[in-house]
């Protein structure tokens, strides 16, 4: 049996339920029934039946689902690379090695880990698996992430200089900074023994340099060995943005143990269309408040002012006081000063005890070290140490200098006040609080830069790269789900509310709501940007089998949450199987 449709020139198409039979040598049919007052649903069901599926009351029995991927947070991450016009950065024409690179930074931003995670991540059936099939790649091992690394290594100027194109400008500011991680391994030239930020102490380090516009989008990158001092860093990126960048008028803003003088002399003096913005170290406040011109008085009124000093030629200064901090820093001081006591005090009850005295210069100066240099403050005491005894005090008048100068930043710059108000530079400084909150995102929150195994210099290189265009991914999304985040949607209104310039950072009225309520002004969730990145991942992709003998597979997405659809609304990303 089976169904016919049977045409009608001015009426509806006539629905037969037929049966072939033979008649001699002849194949002929008869009519069973008229379904054509049948609801189409019904007619449907019945034709599934004749061609061999079974009656379930269950309709979830009648599908199977046999793979289900992950997929919301793929789609938004690589829905985002591609709107910024990323993948055209890295190469105007596609390429596999592009889409291995567009693979690695989706990757590192959702699960960052090795290469070798990365490869078996990516693999058909496994959880980054719908990101395979987005970017149309057949299967990939590591050996072909590190030559799509290697690849990346050779064109990282060109990418750097498309993102400078795009994001800066002749007379912008230019945020600079350094950091450094450590690396396992002992093969790579670049690892050296250094300073460790991270604490750890003992671990061969590398050294980078991150730039930024004046918002604190990353433009370029670039790793040095890991003795390499953060100063002399400086130059390589002053030649990038005058030779690789083409721009003749920029203003660098580094730290002040960055900027140094001597690097400010030696990298920006002569040099036409350099300005720079930077802050004076400890030692140089404390030369310039001992000056008989300098006058406390000046933060009577005001919390920031310009002053002049001769050892400063051709610069302008701009003396800050920030209340909040002059307390905090007392405070901590005071802390130290007293568990400082208190340890000492022990060793002095050691050296005094009737029992084992502690004895010996060299082994009470081993124990009053270990305590000074637990706590950092052994330069505000006074000690006597001999044979037998130990004795020490605080050293008031060193202490009363020190807390003179709590709270104090002095700015200094180079660009003169017709282009730059001094607010404007202390603004200008403060701004490289969004480098160091780029460094937190590579390092700890999201990107996890550290630590790092690779041996040759130029995957180190291509590494800390990729690092950065997957920050650059982060950078963009982060503005765009501000209002789902705990991220303020709105700083021009908490700049609004600040009584100054030197004035802690004020976070909006919405900021503030949403920190304390825990929920948006849509009613939703507030989310980390990882957590929301998870919360997507739960929008899957199914692949669906009916139970029926000829019928193919096919892909289907489970219905968006609330907060999924808004979040790939803001980002302008939409899903489809």
């Amino acid at each position: 049996m089976y169904i016919e449709v049977v045409p009608n020139r001015d009426s509806r198409p006539c629905i037969l339920l037929r049966e072939s039979f033979r008649d001699g040598g002849k194949v002929r049919k008869r009519t069973l029934a008229n379904l054509s007052m049948l609801p189409p649903a019904a007619i449907e069901g019945l034709r599934a039946l004749l061609r061999g599926a079974t009656v379930v009351e269950d309709l979830s029995q009648s599908f199977e689902v046999i793979r289900s991927q992950p997929y919301g947070h793929v789609a938004a991450v690589l829905g985002t690379l591609r709107q910024l016009g990323l993948d055209r950065d890295i190469a105007p024409e596609r390429c596999p090695e592009r889409d291995l690179v567009v693979a690695m930074i989706v990757a590192r931003l959702l699960e960052p880990s090795s290469k070798l995670a990365t490869a078996r991540g990516l693999g058909e059936e496994a959880h980054l698996g719908a990101l395979l099939e987005d970017l149309s790649l057949s299967e990939v091992d590591e050996v072909k992430l590190y030559a799509a690394m290697d690849w990346l290594y050779l064109q990282q100027s060109a990418i750097e200089q498309r993102l400078a194109r795009r994001h800066l400008k002749n007379g912008c500011l230019v945020l600079y900074d350094v950091t450094s991680t450590y690396f396992e391994g002992r093969s790579c030239p670049l690892a050296r023994l250094g300073y460790s930020r991270d604490g750890k102490k003992g671990t061969l380090q590398i050294v980078f340099g991150l730039l930024c516009n004046r918002e604190g989008c990353p433009i370029a990158v670039e790793v040095f060995a890991g003795n390499t001092a953060d100063p002399l860093t400086l130059g390589p990126q002053i030649e990038k943005v005058r030779q690789k960048f083409g721009l003749s008028r920029v203003i660098f803003v580094g730290d002040r143990g960055l900027l140094t003088s001597a690097r400010l002399r030696e990298e920006f003096q002569g040099v036409e269309g350099m300005g720079w913005i930077s802050a004076l170290r400890t030692v140089e406040i404390r030369r310039l408040v001992a000056e008989p011109g300098f006058q406390f008085s000046l933060f009577d009124e005001q919390d920031f002012g310009e002053i002049q000093s001769p050892e400063f030629p051709g610069e302008r200064l701009v003396a800050c006081r920030n209340p909040l901090l002059q307390a905090e820093r007392a405070r901590k001081r005071e802390d130290l000063l007293v568990a400082t006591d208190r340890e000492l005090e022990a060793i002095v009850r050691a050296t005094q005890r009737p029992r084992n005295p502690l004895k010996g210069k060299d082994r009470i100066a081993l124990r009053v070290g270990k305590i000074l240099d637990r706590f950092k403050v052994g330069k505000h005491f006074l000690l006597t140490i001999t044979e037998a005894t130990f004795t020490f005090r605080r050293d008031q008048p060193r202490i009363d200098a020190e807390a003179a100068l709590d709270g104090i930043y002095i700015i200094r710059t180079n660009v003169p006040a017709t282009e730059l108000s001094a607010e404007e530079a202390v603004r200008s400084y403060k701004s490289l609080s969004t480098v160091e909150r780029a460094f937190r995102s590579y390092k700890t929150v999201d990107l996890h830069v550290r630590p790092i195994y690779h041996q040759l210099a130029e995957r180190v290189r291509a590494h800390v790269f990729l690092c950065m265009l997957a920050y650059y991914v982060e950078w963009h999304m982060r503005r765009k789900l501000a209002p789902l985040l705990f991220d303020d949607e709105d700083p021009a209104a908490g700049q609004a509310l600040r009584s100054s310039i030197v004035a802690p950072a004020e976070r909006s009225a919405s900021a503030r709501r949403k920190a304390s309520t825990l929920r948006t002004a849509d009613g939703f969730v507030v989310h980390s940007f990882p957590t929301l990145l998870k919360d997507l991942s739960t929008l899957t992709k199914n692949r669906v089998q009916p139970r029926l003998p000829t019928s193919a597979p096919f892909e289907s997405l489970t219905r968006p949450t609330a907060i999924q659809q808004k979040a790939l609304s803001l980002l302008a990303v939409t899903v489809s199987p």
